[in-house]
């Protein structure tokens, strides 16, 4: 491949990679470099193949523009089509950092995008790792094949193909970040949501094995399909495309198209219940699937096996869960007693799971009872059962809760999911998180998130945020609030009434 040559400048810094020469340019007094491909794109004769590492190419090749985002739902009105440039070349990543020389030696921060693996793209506003990078790392975001594309089982192709993606782009972060001023030694990969979930993933993945030495997962879902139930929902998503499962058939089907299949089925869950459980609840198709080869075992079995003893984990979650899901769903401040007791008759571990939930929380309306369920199943406490997984396979885990209540919305939302995100990267009035923080962000807000940046930038540097190691005896945890303090996880009630669960791949349930 050749790429037209043009000479370099003071704003335009040049790195040397394994493929080529790439050309960024200066923001802020970062070297920025967008759009850079990691693998071939997953198109033609390499659909839901597995990433083919990207070829070499002659000249200096532009990297200013975000990559163009991987086919994704509709579904939250969002589709990625605000980025730079369109295309098929979705498996590309960006780097940020103060200092692109080889000797530099910064920590490395990998961020995986979340959106329940059927959105997301590195190039949101929200992901710009400008003022994350200024606190002295390289910060690199990447994208990934998601919903049918990255995850739905096709006969004929390798399992997990997103998953599979983000191994990719962390082989070439081993192999190229010291020409951007990184140190190989010291990337600390992380995520949220989707994202956190998948950094779950590839610390139970030998695939993954030596290619980070720290870990973040931010509000890690608790779904993780067993092959028969992520097989029945591909047959179901081919059947509605009127085709088979296997990569002739679905070859044939447009990659624009997929997505809107998955979003059929989503919306038809309920019809798929007795088979799929939990999943039709809170309608998720797509997930990371225990298949055995690529991911052996869920993360929870992995890591008290000892998957993570050589990976130091950070991992954590925001106090109000789910209540931008039921903001979304239409049903915040007028959720039924009759949705109430669905929601704690599927999720609830046990078979008395119902009663012992009204018993534990005897003040909490049925709208808290909602709250509260969905929040646990769903993110809370995956979780924290990492932090207790990690811990007994023989690791080192540090937990957090975010506590802050945002004040967008007139503070409706509490410490809702997706609120670290911005707090992380430091990008309060960028994108959708404005609606939440206000813009401009109080000075408060802009406090935690230097707080939060600080302790993310130093887990990276040394494997310290500056709170104690989490362990099952005392069971400290940092609480982000107004006031950071470190205390007893505050969740107690909710900890013993799932301390059983162990969150094993979900099943299908009838045949």
């Amino acid at each position: 491949m050749a790429v037209t040559a043009s000479r370099p400048s003071e704003s335009e810094p040049e790195v040397r990679t394994a493929a080529g020469t790439l050309r960024g340019r200066r923001e802020a007094g970062l070297a920025v470099f967008r759009g850079i491909p990691f693998a071939e794109p997953p198109v033609g004769a390499l659909r839901f193949a597995a990433p083919r590492p990207v070829r070499s190419w002659d000249g200096v090749r532009p990297a200013v523009s975000y990559g163009p985002p991987p086919p994704q739902s509709g579904a939250l009105g969002t589709d990625g089509t605000s980025q730079d440039t369109a295309g098929d070349d979705w498996l590309t990543l960006n780097v940020w950092t103060p200092e692109p020389d080889p000797a530099a030696g910064l920590p490395v921060l990998v961020w995986i995008p979340g959106g329940g693996y059927v959105i997301g793209t590195a190039g949101l506003p929200e992901y710009d790792g400008g003022r994350l990078a200024g606190g002295g790392a390289v910060v690199v975001t990447l994208n990934y094949r998601l919903g049918i594309e990255g995850f739905a089982p096709i006969e004929g192709a390798p399992a997990n193909r997103g998953l599979l993606d983000q191994v990719t782009a962390l082989e070439w972060v081993r192999d190229n970040i010291r020409m951007f001023g990184g140190d190989p030694g010291r990337v600390t990969v992380l995520g949220q949501s989707a994202g956190g979930g998948s950094v779950a993933a590839l610390l139970a993945m030998p695939r993954a094995a030596g290619l980070f030495r720290r870990a973040v997962a931010q509000s890690v879902p608790g779904t993780f399909f067993s092959p028969e139930l992520a097989a029945d929902i591909a047959a179901a998503c081919a059947a509605e495309l009127g085709v088979r499962p296997t990569v002739p058939d679905l070859s044939a089907v447009p990659p624009s198209r997929l997505p809107a299949v998955g979003d059929a089925i989503s919306a038809k869950a309920a019809r798929w219940r007795e088979r799929w459980g939990q999943i039709t609840h809170r309608p998720i198709p797509f997930a990371p699937v225990v298949d055995g080869d690529v991911l052996p075992a869920t993360p929870w079995q992995a890591l008290a096996d000892g998957a993570g003893r050589g990976v130091e984990l950070l991992v954590g979650h925001t106090r109000d869960e789910h209540r931008l899901f039921s903001l979304i769903d239409g049903v915040l401040g007028q959720v039924t007693p009759e949705q109430t007791e669905t929601a704690l008759r599927m999720l609830a571990p046990g078979p008395d799971g119902p009663r012992r939930y009204r018993a534990g929380f005897p003040a909490a309306s049925d709208e808290e009872l909602y709250e509260l369920v969905n929040a646990d199943w769903l993110f809370r406490m995956p979780s924290l059962h990492l932090a207790d997984a990690q811990t007994a396979g023989g690791g080192r885990a540090h937990l957090y809760e975010l506590t802050w209540t945002a004040p967008g919305l007139g503070g409706t939302l509490g410490a809702c999911h997706g609120l670290d995100v911005p707090l992380v990267f430091g990008n309060l009035s960028s994108g959708q998180p404005a609606l939440l923080i206000g813009d401009p962000p109080a000075p408060e807000a802009e406090e935690l998130s230097a707080r939060i940046r600080t302790a993310w930038t130093a887990f990276a540097a040394h494997g310290d945020p500056g709170w104690p190691p989490y362990d099952t005896d005392q069971r400290r945890a940092q609480l982000f609030g107004t006031r950071s303090t470190v205390a007893t996880y505050p969740e107690e009630t909710s900890r013993l009434l799932w301390q059983h669960h162990t969150f094993p791949a979900l099943p299908l349930l009838t045949r």
